[in-house]
């Protein structure tokens, strides 16, 4: 096994944001765990240590800390009761020497005391850890990820924002600010929002993927009810239907619209561009190779 003396581990290792935050450690020279369920996950970023971890496994909480000094902390979609399954691991962390928790919060969270988020902020300032809250903006990845079908298929953005603004964060950033943050002095203690420089409506979306992928993107412009509606039909659960509509109703009030430099005044470069991010990730728009149908929808 690799000296880990003074690591960090990262929780979500694999994920948009988990493998942003080993990438950019790793580029900064830091040891790094890498947290992992399954220890054969094809998303393990090369040069970080793979160990077993589960929030809801305690008996291996001690064998994945080792050695790890700080702890990225992100809460796992599947685990809405943090009081059992996070908040414990976080004690234990702390009387194992764990001297700084940087968590992956959410933007607006001071105000919204019905997310798991907040209990766990409010948590960490209980305890007088040695805490960071990171609350981001909407990820640029969710139109890569999520309705990546939409608009690879059919050509169109389909969610019920209205014409509210949103200056989304690329979760590269997140991962830059992650490792300047838990590698340099100064930051115990703080919270950063953390936006985009850009405030865009999704018309001026479907513009910048319209210019970049070469064939015209629309934004639908779905009423809630209408959005509902449509996920039902896809066979959407009602849990997630609940999420969704909760996140775009704070859209459409533009909680998400106010643009900041954050990003750039904790890691010293501008936040990327939403022109930036669809050239990067252009090919999860693109359909396959020989099937054009949709773009002529």
């Amino acid at each position: 096994m690799a000296d880990t003396a003074g690591a960090v581990l990262v929780t979500g290792a694999t994920g948009n944001v988990g493998a942003a935050v080993v990438r950019h450690l790793l580029e900064r020279g830091e040891p790094v765990v890498s947290a992992l369920r399954d220890l054969a996950d094809p998303g393990l970023v090369p040069g970080s240590e793979a160990r077993a971890f589960d929030f809801e496994n305690p008996a291996g909480w001690e064998a994945a800390l080792a050695g790890v000094d700080r702890v990225f902390l992100l809460r796992p979609p599947a685990i809405g009761d943090v009081q059992q399954h996070l908040l414990p691991f976080v004690d234990f962390a702390l009387e194992h020497g764990v001297r700084h928790i940087v968590f992956l919060s959410l933007q607006g969270v001071q105000v919204n005391r019905a997310t798991p988020h907040h209990a766990v902020e409010k948590h960490l300032r209980a305890r007088k850890a040695p805490f960071t809250f990171l609350r981001p903006n909407f990820f640029m990845q969710n139109l890569s990820t999520t309705y990546a079908g939409d608009i690879r298929d059919r050509d169109e953005i389909a969610v019920p924002a209205a014409r509210a603004r949103t200056a989304f964060i690329d979760t590269d950033d997140i991962g830059r600010v992650s490792a300047h943050v838990l590698t340099e002095p100064g930051h115990l203690g703080r919270a950063y929002t953390l936006s985009g420089e850009q405030s865009l409506t999704y018309d001026d979306v479907a513009r910048a993927l319209t210019a970049e992928l070469g064939r015209p993107i629309r934004y639908t412009r779905p009423s809630p009810a209408q959005y509902t509606e449509l996920l039902r039909e896809r066979g959407a659960p009602e849990d997630y239907i609940e999420v969704q509509s909760m996140i775009y109703k704070v859209v459409r009030l533009r909680v998400s619209a106010l643009p900041n430099r954050a990003i750039r005044r904790i890691t010293g470069a501008p936040a990327t561009n939403f022109a930036q991010f669809a050239h990067r990730e252009r090919a999860a728009w693109m359909p396959p190779e020989g099937d054009r149908s949709a773009s002529a929808r």
